[in-house]
């Protein structure tokens, strides 16, 4: 399975904080945002990895990231010229993609979860969509789903919620998303959107949905108060806990694809921040 990591678009509603930088590499407490939504992919079992960005922004990702060799993984960079839509990622990365299926992850969700909960979704057949209980569904692209948790339905901020279920950005597909992606047809606002693949398989009867139960975490962070609660949430749990989260170098030697030699070498770049005595202490 292949992971597409969406860090696109302009940031507006966090000016004039992103006007100089890409949203996604704002920091939430500790590190830079994209760590969370790549450490979610590399607990997925995945360590293949394209992140899409703006032209002006992929050198500064590329910077801070590498090609992920030390991290055990592959990372390519491709280019969004025009902020199109979610659904847009799939034609962007369909040399990437190949014959494989794929995850989508935007860029600014945070994820905490179990990790059973992940590596269970790389059996996809059709599509997987979560389903995060909240109390303001009306925000949200929402999910109906049945006793088997097939999906009912799914409306894109409805007046009038038939669940309390938001759907959080994180989905799985089988590799037939890349032709659902490409004769996709441009909604009202002109985007080609998530929502409309989801409902194709919605209507094939291939979308499943995986509830995320207590205990479980997802936060975006598109706002400055989200922001604010992501980086709170974060410092609170980390000091507590005196385990990290979102942490990439973590991930891969839990994973298994870095060993401890190597994870000594990345701790050593980062001593001076403690970041690195935390990577050491693992």
């Amino acid at each position: 399975m292949k992971g597409i990591i969406l860090a696109g678009g302009s940031g507006t509603r966090l000016y004039p904080i992103t006007k100089s930088i890409s949203k996604q590499l704002v920091p939430v407490y500790d590190k830079p945002m994209i760590y969370y939504p790549l450490t979610t992919l590399i607990y997925s079992g995945i360590n293949e990895i394209a992140i899409i960005s703006t032209p002006k922004d992929l050198p500064a990702f590329e910077a801070l990231l590498g090609n992920g060799q030390k991290y055990g993984c592959k990372f390519t960079f491709l280019a969004q010229e025009v902020p199109n839509g979610l659904a847009q990622a799939f034609v962007i990365a369909e040399d990437f993609i190949g014959q494989d299926k794929v995850c989508l992850i935007l860029g600014d969700n945070i994820f905490q979860m179990k990790i059973n909960n992940l590596r269970d979704c790389q059996n996809v057949e059709g599509s997987i969509v979560f389903g995060y209980h909240v109390n303001d569904p009306q925000r949200y692209g929402v999910v109906e789903f049945d006793n088997d948790k097939n999906v009912i339905s799914i409306e894109e901020k409805p007046k009038n919620p038939k669940s309390n279920y938001a759907v959080p950005g994180l989905y799985f597909y089988d590799n037939s998303v890349l032709e659902v992606a490409k004769n996709l047809k441009p909604s009202k606002r002109g985007e080609y959107e998530i929502t409309d693949v989801n409902k194709y398989y919605l209507e094939n009867k291939r979308l499943k949905v995986k509830i995320l139960g207590r205990g479980t975490v997802w936060l975006d962070t598109g706002t400055f108060d989200s922001l604010m609660q992501a980086n709170n949430y974060v410092q609170v749990i980390e000091k507590r806990q005196g385990r990290k989260i979102g942490c990439i170098e973590e991930a891969s030697y839990r994973m298994g694809l870095i060993d401890k030699s190597q994870l000594h070498d990345l701790a050593k770049e980062l001593v001076n921040s403690g970041y690195g005595k935390y990577l050491l202490s693992i």
